[in-house]
């Protein structure tokens, strides 16, 4: 059986325990996933803990059914969706980029590129930019970043390689 499929359900019996293991399990890939969502530590924690606190009010209703991991990410993707929804204070100035990238021998260089990839980001269409961050950023093979975002494996791959071609645009 799947390890999941056991911990849920020892988690729908009310064993404290097996809530420890799961939340020790994913929080750190589900706090990932959020920090370069939200580039705000503080922001990224609360939605982390929100899409547990989530989990488990919806846990008697949860039918597992697969990756319980993927449903994870699923319930963050649609806190961090309705964060930036909320929040009109996110610049997204269309100057150039390469005016902010860090001269070679400056010792920010690594910090400054990684706002400049950071806000290209966020100038992507959203179906881009999650498939670019589930694969590059979190690790997941193209088939489970297309299972998290409910699309075919066909039209993952499409949106992997468009949303490459564009953030190199942006980056260049």
């Amino acid at each position: 059986m799947d390890a999941d499929f056991l911990l849920v359900r020892r988690m729908k019996q009310g064993n404290e325990e097996a809530f420890d293991t799961f939340v020790r399990k994913y929080y750190g890939e589900i706090l990932n996933y959020c920090r370069f969502h939200c580039f705000d530590a503080e922001s990224a924690q609360d939605l982390t803990q929100e899409t547990f606190l989530k989990f488990f009010v919806h846990l008697p209703e949860y039918r597992h059914m697969g990756k319980t991991k993927n449903f994870l990410y699923t319930v963050a993707a649609n806190l961090c969706r309705d964060f930036y929804k909320k929040r009109k204070d996110v610049p997204m100035e269309r100057e150039g980029l390469e005016s902010r990238a860090a001269p070679a021998t400056d010792p920010l260089g690594p910090v400054v590129d990684r706002v400049v990839i950071n806000e290209a980001l966020l100038r992507l269409p959203e179906e881009f930019r999650e498939m670019i961050v589930l694969h590059y950023f979190q690790g997941m093979k193209v088939s489970e970043a297309a299972e998290v975002l409910g699309i075919g494996v066909s039209l993952a791959k499409y949106r992997l390689r468009e949303g490459k071609a564009r953030l190199k645009r942006l980056l260049e």
